[in-house]
């Protein structure tokens, strides 16, 4: 299996444990010095699997309300111990406008030969005039009290 094509299962099985809402699924493959800059405060981002680890249970909670998590559009490009990929992915319900969808940037680095997920950005375009954080109010109402 080539790089690309590991990256891409990895990722893969990520966004479906998110879907599910399984949070080991989630945590697999990821760094203890994740950094991971998301939708919700904290705007700093958050740094540590500990404190990644914290930010999925109000998502999921959110999400088992009837919304998806599902990609749309995958590329990833590697090296023999780095690589990066980016996604679009469908984050959210029915009723949110079509053609609003997640973006996602990972950075990943082969550790002791098994690829790892040291970096996550996510984020949402504005959408007709609306802030980044109108949206996570619409999207994300119990994490954006965070």
């Amino acid at each position: 299996m080539t790089n690309e094509a590991e990256i891409r299962a990895l990722i893969e099985n990520w966004a479906t444990a998110v879907h599910t809402g399984d949070l080991d699924g989630v945590l697999a493959d990821h760094s203890e010095g994740i950094v991971m800059f998301d939708v919700p405060p904290p705007h700093e981002g958050v740094r540590g699997i500990d404190a990644y680890r914290e930010t999925w249970p109000p998502f999921f909670v959110w999400q088992a309300e009837g919304a998806t998590f599902t990609i749309l559009e995958l590329d990833v490009t590697a090296g023999d111990d780095v690589a990066f990929a980016w996604a679009l992915l469908r984050c959210g319900t029915s009723a949110d406008p079509p053609g609003h969808h997640l973006r996602l940037t990972i950075g990943l680095r082969k550790d002791q030969g098994r690829w790892v997920v040291t970096h996550e950005h996510h984020s949402f375009a504005a959408v007709d005039g609306d802030t980044a954080e109108n949206n996570l109010r619409e999207i994300h109402p119990v994490e954006s009290e965070r």
